[in-house]
């Protein structure tokens, strides 16, 4: 195994979770579970209002969807965190600059290599009030709604 096979995986998505979680099937047939690295997605169980970004995620990934998981960690058992590419784009980065979910503090430093463009995208995607930025006061709360 060489090093871009340790860090890449090749999938395809089973199901998208209620929050930044979703399911693929890697090209050897394991199913895994895939945390988004780098960003938060709103809860949408604990308030309806965060249905839009996990409608947005399942369009942007929906089952049978090719991606690219540029894999960051891997916890015990299958579940692994990663930053998600489809067309060579990255969906957590999309996510984040269309305003459907921030920067996670404590894990951009895995995505140091473009923690610049993620702070340029969540600074555009709150300057314009796009999504979930539009019930966040930006003055007062760089929080997630929950």
């Amino acid at each position: 195994m060489n090093f871009v096979e340790l860090l890449l995986v090749l999938a395809t998505v089973l199901n998208v979770g209620n929050s930044n979680i979703i399911t693929v099937k890697n090209d050897t047939g394991q199913i895994q579970t895939v945390k988004l690295a780098c960003i938060n997605l709103p809860n949408a169980t604990k308030k309806p209002d965060n249905l839009a970004a996990t409608e947005k995620l399942n369009q942007l990934l929906p089952a049978g969807s090719p991606v690219v998981i540029r894999r960051v960690t891997e916890d015990k058992g299958d579940r692994i965190t990663g930053e998600i590419f489809v067309d060579n784009q990255s969906v957590n980065l999309r996510l984040v600059a269309e305003g459907n979910a921030v920067i996670d503090q404590d894990t951009i430093y895995y995505c140091s290599e473009t923690k610049t463009q993620y702070l340029i995208a969540q600074a555009n995607a709150q300057n314009k009030r796009l999504g979930i930025w539009q019930q966040i006061n930006p003055d007062t709360t760089k929080k997630i709604p929950r």
